[in-house]
Formats: C-alpha cells, sequence, structure tokens
C-alpha cells in the first residue's frame, strides 16, 4: 500500500482502489489516512463515505507494511471499486504540529538535563507527551526547557522525512543535526508549530512528564 501521508502529510482527500474487503474491514492501494503507530493517534475520516472506526497498521515497529480500516458498517462497495477517502483537516494538522513538536522537546530535554530515558510518548490532536526517567524535581528545569523549545520553534528550521538506505517503508524525521526513525506526520518548517506550553506531571519516584500543548 502507497503511504500518502509521507508524500503529503498536507493532503486530506484522495481516491484509492479497494484491494481486499473482509466483512466491514478493507484494505486499499494507497491511502492518506494514518494509523496508529510510534505514538501518534490515527486519522479520523471516512472511505467510500462511511466513517473508519479503526485503522490498525500491519508490521513491524516503525514498518507499516498494510493498514486495515475498520467501517462502521459492512460497505456497498467491492474489490477493485475506487473509492473517495476523506480525514479531519483540523486534527491532522494537530496532530501534525504535535509530533514534530516532541521530537524538539525530546532533543532540548537531552541538551539541558543530559542523556535520559525515554519510557513513553503519546500524540493526540488535544496534546503530547513523553514520560522519562529522571532523578529530581523537574519543575525547576521547565520555564528554561519551554523557552529553548520556543526559541528553537521560531527559528525557521526545516523539517524533512527522508528515506532510509536500506528499508523501503522507513523513514527518518530530520531537522538541522537531529535525526530520528519516524513514521508520523510532520509540519514542513518549525514555525508552523507557533509558541508551545509545557506542562510537568510526576508519574512516581524517577519518572517524569512533559505535557505539550499548543497556544494557536
Amino acid at each position: 500500500m502507497k503511504k500518502l501521508f509521507w508524500d503529503d502529510p498536507y493532503q486530506t482527500e484522495c481516491t484509492a482502489t479497494v484491494t481486499e474487503i473482509d466483512g466491514n474491514m478493507v484494505k486499499l492501494d494507497q491511502s492518506i489516512f494514518y494509523a496508529f503507530s510510534g505514538g501518534q493517534l490515527s486519522d479520523e475520516g471516512t472511505i467510500g463515505g462511511i466513517t473508519v472506526i479503526e485503522a490498525k497498521k500491519e508490521g513491524d515497529k516503525e514498518d507499516i507494511v498494510d493498514i486495515v480500516y475498520t467501517l462502521e458498517r459492512e460497505p456497498d462497495f467491492k474489490v477493485g471499486d475506487t473509492v473517495d477517502v476523506k480525514i479531519d483537516e483540523k486534527r491532522r494538522e494537530k496532530l501534525r504540529k504535535l509530533h514534530s513538536a516532541a521530537h524538539i522537546v525530546y532533543y532540548i530535554v537531552i541538551d539541558i538535563l543530559g542523556k535520559v530515558k525515554i519510557n513513553g510518548s503519546e500524540i493526540q490532536p488535544e496534546k503530547a507527551r513523553m514520560d522519562f526517567g529522571y532523578d529530581k524535581p523537574l519543575a525547576e528545569k521547565l520555564p528554561e526547557i519551554e523557552k529553548a523549545v520556543n526559541v528553537f520553534i521560531a527559528g525557521n528550521h526545516d523539517i524533512a522525512m527522508l528515506p532510509d538506505t536500506e528499508k523501503s517503508d522507513l523513514k527518518w524525521w530530520t531537522c538541522n543535526n537531529w535525526k530520528m526513525p519516524c513514521g508520523g506526520t510532520h509540519v514542513k518548517n518549525t514555525t508552523e508549530i507557533g509558541p508551545l506550553r509545557l506542562s510537568r506531571k510526576n508519574k512516581g519516584k524517577g519518572r517524569e512528564r512533559i505535557e505539550m500543548y499548543l497556544t494557536e
């Protein structure tokens, strides 16, 4: 399946050919409809005018080999038909901004705190979060981290999703000298994110969480 969300993360509509149908589950030859992976929540939208209630990837880690879409009812289209695929534009925009923001926060945190172990992350349209191991309360460092993050975001830095040299279904998020494997959707420039507000939560001894919120 061709992942159009990698070719153009700003595209919100496309047509696709239905390749498989099993009850109310379908597969397509190409799609803009992102499935939950790498902490980023799935898009919301429709296929052939029918609401998608779940988008689930088939693959290993960042390798999204295929995506199975579960519809709210069995479709009236058949294998080989061409269908319209549409996603929620505002939801995608927020996910795009917050996913790039989370990567930036990660690198700024490492720069200020030193190497820390990341225990998990999630990108929702309302907020992003990053959990990591840190033995001291983060409250005193949070203003410094937030300031550094916003200075960087305002610095007009380009972001690119580059292909892996060995795995055709793997992408690398790159910004300046930063580089990490990621299959999510991202902005093309840091200024698109706008000012970010950070919040700290204590998740127990040696466990800290930073939550990220868009302010525009």
